[in-house]
């Protein structure tokens, strides 16, 4: 059996003992290969394996003895030994090579998918003279793939996979639906082809918002389909990561906007031919969206509203009193004739109720609230109208009941009198 090498880590030489110099770090070499977690092997530059620790046993199913001063190519494929051939050149080259597929058969048969990481073995004059090889077990790594492609593959939203320049690597059905392309007209394309110049820029800085925070979210893209038509959608993308965790690309998600739009093109179309005044804020109160109705009310211009805090046109006891009506809305959906007493261009405090019922973002949580404002001006007219008739109308029974007392005492009197000269009748005749 031939002589395994020392493996130097460090070509440094240290104090001999007359017999030869010794090379420092030979047996920590030893040591840290023989109890490395990964199945690590040393051969020279024809592929002959010199050394595997016991986790390259484990891997393979072989004895040490099996598998020591064999050929890598008794394990691999004619064409993976020429690969690794290959790679040992480029370890010579460049000192270090990655990411070399192999597929090692087992002593059962099996084949084994693994990558490969190696890097120069040097003899103590810096001569490369083999390769330390590092073997990583794929099976878990492609059964996660394969479950993530799945995932993917049978996704109901259109879900796609790019690379970070945009190119399209891997789509699904729901894509092909969503766009009308085929699939191999959508992969390998660049998403640049179905969207703007300018959205292109978007969704490069989508990319580098998935690089360095992991995710981006309610990216807007038109992308246009087969048949030309532009359609809307939204884009959800995470971070995906090679197994170093180093971000090579974007899983996106998109979601197709046309009905949402539709619906939102519907309520805004409700909100705006309202005949009751109408308004959209969000949860700081700021007024997104008025109708023609509220500023026939306030007699503000449109612009004069939109963007603008609520609590400009009321009091600021009513701003805590509305700010309490929008957590209710978060918490209940829902609130009912809270009293706003708004003041108008012309200066004018105008009573209202407020009912006012949740807004939602397409996930269904609340981002602010829907509005109806109801004038009481003529209701409260009414109502003073009622009161002061009802005050008319007390003075009037008051006069009655005064009346009725004089009417009352005057006929007392009258029967008085009466009995008084029946009395003076019957003293007279006696």
């Amino acid at each position: 059996m031939a002589r395994r090498p020392e493996v130097v880590t460090q070509p440094d030489v240290v104090k001999g003992d007359g017999r030869g110099a010794k090379w420092r770090g030979s047996l920590d070499a030893d040591i840290i290969i023989a109890n490395a977690p990964d199945p690590v092997f040393v051969s020279d530059l024809e592929g002959k394996i010199l050394q595997a620790n016991d986790a390259v046993s484990q891997l393979l199913g072989f004895r040490q003895d099996e598998v020591l001063e064999q050929s890598l190519s008794r394990f691999i494929s004619p064409e993976e030994t020429r690969e690794f051939t290959a790679a040992l050149r480029e370890v010579v080259e460049r000192g270090v090579m990655r990411n070399v597929v192999l597929n090692p058969r087992s002593a059962s048969g099996e084949v084994i998918p693994a990558s490969l990481n190696a890097s120069a073995l040097r003899d103590p004059n810096g001569k490369a003279i083999g390769a330390i090889g590092i073997l990583r077990d794929m099976r878990e790594l492609d059964k996660a793939r394969a479950y993530a492609e799945s995932l993917i593959e049978n996704a109901p939203d259109p879900v796609f996979v790019s690379d970070l320049e945009g190119k399209i690597l891997q789509a699904n059905d729901a894509v092909s639906q969503l766009l009308g392309f085929r699939q191999d007209e959508v992969l390998e394309q660049s998403l640049s082809r179905f969207i703007s110049p300018a959205e292109t820029q978007e969704f490069t800085a989508a990319l580098r918002e998935v690089v360095a925070r992991g995710v981006t979210r309610n990216a807007r893209l038109n992308p246009r389909s087969a048949s030309g038509q532009v359609i809307p959608t939204t884009l959800n993308a995470s971070a995906l990561r090679d197994p170093d965790g180093k971000v090579i690309g974007a899983i996106g998600i998109l979601r197709d906007m046309r009905e949402l739009d539709k619906a939102r093109a519907y309520a805004e179309s409700l909100i705006k031919n309202a005949p009751d005044p109408v308004f959209v804020s969000d949860l700081e109160g700021k007024i997104l969206q008025a109708n023609d109705a509220v500023s026939q009310l306030l007699g503000f211009r449109q612009d004069e509203v939109l963007e603008q805090s609520l609590s400009r046109f009321i009091s600021p006891e009513e701003t805590r009193e509305f700010t309490a009506a929008l957590r209710e809305v978060v918490e209940r959906g829902v609130t009912r004739n809270a009293r706003l007493n708004p003041r108008s261009a012309s200066g004018e405090v105008i009573p209202t109720t407020l009912n006012a019922s949740a807004l939602r973002d397409p996930d269904g949580k609340v981002i602010g609230a829907i509005g109806i404002l109801r004038d009481m001006r003529a209701y409260e007219q009414v109502v003073r109208d009622l009161e002061q008739s009802k005050t008319e109308l007390q003075e009037k029974i008051l006069d009655l009941e005064k009346f009725e007392e004089v009417v009352v005492g005057r006929e007392l009197k009258m029967i008085a009198l009466e009995k008084e000269l029946e009395s003076l009748r019957k003293k007279s005749k006696g």
